[in-house]
């Protein structure tokens, strides 16, 4: 059975359309259409695997310490996100993302065997442009500001990973409200990863309002800065997203086996907090 899920059609969009297209790179998460004639209008869709427990349609996701989960796609690649050169697991990820708002989003050193590092910000202030294909994972990005201190335009970046016909997000460390351009570049997201301290990036009512609108089926909470960050998160979330506090180290999802409605699900490890400069 094929699902068509309409996301968005937006007229001169920019870059993400315009740069899968160059690079004949097919997303299956988003619906953008920078102009009617250049660009078709595309319905994200999927099709349904025949079994839930076949290797074929697992995505593999471990908790590997703050905002950093370790991916783990069908075809063996592995991507680690919000990278700051450690691992809890003895992986040398064949990907990393980073984002710069602190030192604990990123780093300069790498391991052998660290093909690809993204990130999420460029050094002459441009936005930063990641649209690539490693293993059967096909890796975007949507960048957002920082606003803190000073506010650094494109600072940041929500990378999306889509991979077995799961679209997958990270939303880095994001300090504002998406707007409609963003949503729109996102596309469709089975599962977010979303920062939960509720102080130094989004405030727990915007995080609400985000997840509220994006409708991911699982919430991978991250970013857990204070030993009470956590439990005011899911308070705030009230009664309309079930938790469920897994015992396994992994999580195993595919399409199939995705929950009936957004649900956020606690990996070993998430509750632990750490401090940030």
């Amino acid at each position: 059975m094929v699902r068509f899920v309409v996301l968005a059609l937006a007229v001169a969009m920019g870059w993400p359309a315009a740069a899968l297209a160059q690079q004949n790179l097919a997303s299956q998460c988003l619906a953008v259409a920078r102009s009617i004639e250049d660009v078709p209008v595309r319905y994200a869709s999927f099709a349904q695997p025949a079994q839930a427990n076949d290797d074929t349609y697992i995505v593999t996701f471990s908790f590997q310490g703050h905002s950093t989960y370790l991916i783990e796609s069908p075809g063996g690649t592995t991507i680690a996100t919000d990278y700051a050169g450690w691992l809890t697991d003895p992986v040398v990820p064949r990907v990393v993302t980073m984002n710069q708002a602190h030192s604990s989003h990123w780093t300069t050193g790498f391991k052998p065997g660290t093909e690809h590092v993204l990130r999420g910000w460029t050094e002459d202030g441009s936005p930063a442009e990641h649209s690539l294909m490693v293993g059967d994972a096909l890796i975007r990005n949507v960048t957002t500001d920082i606003v803190r201190f000073t506010q650094i335009p494109d600072g940041n970046s929500i990378f999306i990973f889509e991979i077995a016909g799961l679209c997958i997000g990270h939303l880095g460390h994001l300090h504002h409200a998406l707007t409609d351009d963003h949503y729109a570049k996102i596309g469709r997201l089975d599962v977010v990863m979303v920062p939960v301290d509720g102080g130094l990036t989004l405030a727990h009512t915007q995080v609400r309002d985000l997840l509220a609108r994006m409708r991911s089926s699982v919430i991978l909470p991250m970013h857990v800065r204070s030993a009470r960050a956590l439990p005011a998160f899911l308070s705030y979330l009230g009664n309309d997203y079930p938790v469920e506090r897994r015992s396994e180290r992994k999580l195993r999802l595919s399409l199939r086996n995705l929950p009936s409605q957004p649900t956020v699900m606690l990996l070993p490890g998430v509750g632990s907090y750490s401090w940030e400069p």
